[in-house]
């Protein structure tokens, strides 16, 4: 049985998706501030979180950026607002996905679900690529060019495995948002360009990196290297 923690301040919310999460057969922890988040967090071990930005002591981007410290636990963030820049600082700190208020409960599920599938069937843990100056290891889910780490979010390194580990193939958006969100992801395509924008603008950082996404106009996403 999966177990996911539920954050958030509004116990409207809270008791509605812990009696649909209680449906798709889930253990359900929840904490109504972000302090209480952390220190469930601290006790326990999560397939997910589910955690809302506006809440008491600390905020869900306290609760997010001190989860990835420690762990990459699929996270999926609640706005109440919708903002891009909400949802951007969200992704920047690490969070898989977000979900918009109000919200379809049906919608939360589907992702939650998305999401579960997604990492029962992970890959094996040992592998690794090597490219020309540049080193993947998904064990660990870092990246290294000349031997320095470069700072990755979770889907951000999702995204470069994925187009690594398949070098010189083209990815559509769709192909992305299917293979790394899920086949019920409800999200817009963007999302696919922001996470790709923000992993080469990290990449570039490295001006002899010997590798590089390339877009294919029209079509989608490839990845140029020699791997070694």
């Amino acid at each position: 049985m999966s177990r996911i923690l539920i954050a958030d301040d509004n116990k409207d919310i809270v008791d509605i998706l812990k009696r649909f999460a209680a449906k798709e057969n889930l253990q359900v922890d929840v904490a109504y501030n972000g302090e209480e988040a952390l220190d469930l967090f601290n006790k326990n071990e999560y397939d997910l979180i589910l955690l809302d930005i506006m809440m008491p002591k600390k905020d869900g981007y306290q609760v997010c950026k001190s989860i990835r410290r420690e762990s990459m636990v699929p996270i999926i963030m609640i706005t109440a607002k919708g903002e891009d820049y909400e949802k951007i600082m969200g992704l920047d700190l690490g969070a898989d996905d977000y979900i918009v208020k109000p919200f379809s409960v049906a919608e939360v599920m589907a992702r939650i679900r998305a999401i579960l599938r997604r990492i029962e069937k992970k890959p094996d843990q040992n592998t690794s690529l090597v490219f020309s100056n540049m080193k993947l290891d998904l064990a660990s889910y870092t990246c290294e060019i000349d031997g320095h780490n470069v700072e990755l979010t979770k889907k951000e390194f999702e995204i470069l495995w994925t187009l690594a580990s398949n070098e010189n193939k083209v990815f559509t958006r769709e192909n992305l948002l299917d293979s790394l969100w899920g086949y019920d992801y409800y999200g817009d395509l963007r999302t696919v360009d922001t996470h790709i924008k923000r992993l080469r603008a990290k990449l570039a950082e490295h001006s002899n990196l010997d590798t590089a996404i390339k877009t294919i106009r029209g079509v989608g996403y490839k990845f140029e290297g020699s791997a070694t």
